[in-house]
């Protein structure tokens, strides 16, 4: 059954299929190039989708073929032209805090949410909208896909995230190549370095994205939780912390219903019915 979410906005659309949470850049006359309204969308959302306990799994995919191409750059450039009205923030100290807070909005909001979120990646994630794609837990894309970090490009540094995912992905000597130097990586390259987990057919691709996270909306949720927990924990801290919340996290979970269900599935040679309790 699915039923759409109130973002507040029609640049970013949501809604609920089933398992799975769905977030939808929608802005395609600028290959969905970031808004305020998307942030606020984002900001709006996503506790929601936190809250349901029905949602298991978000997915955050594009309209019109584009993932995400970051910054409006050409927004950007026509608030530069004479006579436009004057760009947010009237101080530089204004304008760093409004960056500082949908970047939590947005970037780390994902990094956190307490459930695994995928991002579908249909066409170009660029700059910023590559650091929202990069702050998802899973990446998949289509064969036609670019990442591109991009910020070299419009002489600017880099924001929600994106230095920071990247160099967990790919080691602080390769991120800082991709970064200074902006190549338009194909999927499949992004994928050899392992920046994106699967790259699937272009044909049918929405499809089989869709398809791929409700198989994984199909496993036990109280236990990928968990996982996400230690393996966001893991970049972080000491083996030692890892281990302590490890123990704690797997008594949790085999404390579940669906542990038991699952226990049970495997010596009944049957596929689990997990319910989430």
């Amino acid at each position: 059954m699915t039923h759409d979410l109130d973002t507040g906005t029609t640049d970013l659309l949501a809604q609920v299929d089933g398992h799975l949470g769905l977030i939808t850049f929608n802005r395609p006359d600028r290959r969905n190039a970031l808004s305020d309204a998307m942030y606020a969308g984002f900001a709006q959302v996503l506790p929601m989708l936190a809250a349901d306990d029905n949602v298991r799994v978000v997915m955050i995919t594009g309209n019109g073929g584009a993932f995400c191409a970051g910054g409006d750059v050409k927004g950007m450039h026509e608030s530069h032209q004479p006579g436009a009205a004057p760009r947010r923030g009237a101080t530089i100290q204004s304008s760093t805090d409004h960056l500082r807070t949908i970047q939590k909005q947005v970037s780390l909001a994902i990094h956190r949410f307490p459930k695994p979120v995928v991002a579908a990646l249909a066409g170009a994630a660029a700059g910023a909208g590559m650091s929202i794609a990069l702050a998802c837990d899973i990446r998949l894309a289509a064969e036609r896909a670019i990442i591109v970090p991009a910020f070299a490009n419009v002489g600017a540094s880099g924001d929600f995230g994106g230095s920071w995912f990247l160099t967990q992905l790919v080691g602080t000597a390769k991120a800082k190549e991709l970064y200074f130097t902006s190549p338009r990586l194909s999927a499949a390259e992004a994928r050899d370095l392992g920046i994106v987990n699967q790259v699937l057919a272009d044909e049918g691709f929405d499809e089989a994205a869709l398809a791929w996270c409700r198989s994984l909306a199909d496993r036990a949720p109280i236990a990928m939780r968990y996982m996400k927990e230690n393996l966001n924990r893991a970049v972080t801290s000491d083996v030692e912390t890892a281990l302590d919340a490890e123990a704690a996290n797997m008594v949790l979970s085999m404390g579940t219903s669906d542990h038991r269900e699952a226990a049970a599935a495997f010596v009944e040679k049957r596929t689990p019915n997990f319910t989430g309790e």
